[in-house]
């Protein structure tokens, strides 16, 4: 019979990790390695890679457990993004991120940003003409790799609210654009 996983049992278990205790950190990985391994696959698309992000990922969360905090979210929620995080870093150190191929004015590699091809939409040209690159970065952040506002706060270091801000701006703006270019865009 499989036990059921309460909010007590998370306090438990992150009360333990919190203590590096070895027992937890198993605990944590029999719950939760399936499914983050499944979200790493979906990222880097390779098997054996994905095992060894997975381990990468858990020594971060071991290392970093103290950065958890409950009153901002669940565990899952932290795993998630700490997993992500590492696959996405896996991939651009290994120059796999997926990037378009379209010349784009304004793109900063520097910034580690992740393009994803919407060329044949028209996409690219109203970010090009008509888009802040800080705007780009939390829109890209948000829609193409699947982050929440909080998250792109956090991964960006900003106040959700400016996070909140930017995004409203850079949608409105890109709306003007595509309404002004007569392309019909369905949200």
């Amino acid at each position: 019979m499989k036990k059921t996983f309460t909010i007590a049992c998370e306090a438990d278990l992150i009360d333990g990790l919190k203590s590096h205790s070895r027992v937890a950190y198993r605990e944590l990985y029999d719950r939760y390695a399936p499914t983050l391994l499944s979200v790493i696959t979906k990222i880097v698309e390779d098997e054996t890679e994905a095992q060894d992000v997975l381990q990468d990922a858990f020594v971060k969360i071991w290392k970093n457990i103290h950065r958890h905090d409950s009153d901002k979210g669940r565990l899952y929620t932290w795993l998630l993004h700490v997993t992500r995080n590492t696959a996405y870093d896996y991939l651009r150190a290994h120059k796999k991120a997926p990037q378009i191929e379209l010349p784009l004015e304004g793109y900063l590699p520097e910034m580690g940003m992740v393009w994803t091809n919407t060329g044949s939409i028209g996409f690219s040209d109203a970010v090009n003409t008509n888009l802040d690159p800080k705007y780009w970065q939390v829109i890209d952040l948000l829609y193409f790799q699947g982050y929440t506002q909080q998250e792109a706060a956090e991964q960006l270091n900003l106040p959700l609210g400016t996070v909140k801000s930017w995004t409203r701006i850079a949608l409105i703006k890109l709306r003007q654009t595509f309404h002004n270019d007569q392309v019909a865009f369905l949200c």
